[in-house]
């Protein structure tokens, strides 16, 4: 598949990918992350590794792009960062008792 990444030409296919990245060792996930095989990358790593330009030179979302149409499996920081909201001790109380029942 032709992509563009920082302003370049790539023709990456998934398999291409995979060798590219096998005997890469994981960094740590701070944002978005790309799975790869049974490994979870960084989007960055990937980037940097598959198209050898430094990571300042692209950006998270056009290689979250390219993998997601190379059908890897991608997670977005954004998404998953937002927390649940914390209910009060009233709240809670009475969502534990529940609705009352019609009899």
């Amino acid at each position: 598949m032709r992509c563009v990444i920082a302003r370049f030409p790539f023709e990456l296919t998934k398999s291409g990918v995979l060798d590219s990245m096998k005997g890469v060792k994981p960094e740590e996930i701070v944002g978005d992350s790309v799975t790869i095989g049974r490994r979870a990358y960084p989007v960055k790593q990937v980037g940097e590794v598959v198209t050898r330009q430094d990571r300042r030179d692209f950006s998270a979302d056009e290689v979250l792009r390219a993998m997601t149409k190379l059908g890897f499996t991608c997670r977005s920081a954004a998404r998953e960062a937002v927390p649940a909201p914390a209910l009060s001790p009233l709240q809670h109380a009475s969502a534990m008792l529940g609705t009352p029942v019609a009899v």
